[in-house]
């Protein structure tokens, strides 16, 4: 069985693991009313998409 003969430094091991992190969700002004919502798809806050009331939310 195959044993490493130096043990892997923390910068070394930090190094390897660096593309694995949080991403931010990518978010967008609402058109309609200016909230933030994610990118394609229905605004939570107004209900609308594309121009166009998909979802009535009570709001307004």
């Amino acid at each position: 069985m195959a044993v490493p003969a130096r043990r892997t430094s923390k910068t070394r091991k930090r190094l390897r693991r660096g593309h694995i992190k949080l991403t931010t969700p990518n978010l967008s002004a609402c058109p309609n009313c200016g909230e933030l919502r994610a990118s394609h798809h229905v605004c939570p806050s107004c209900g609308y998409y594309d121009g166009k009331q998909v979802v009535n939310t009570g709001k307004n």
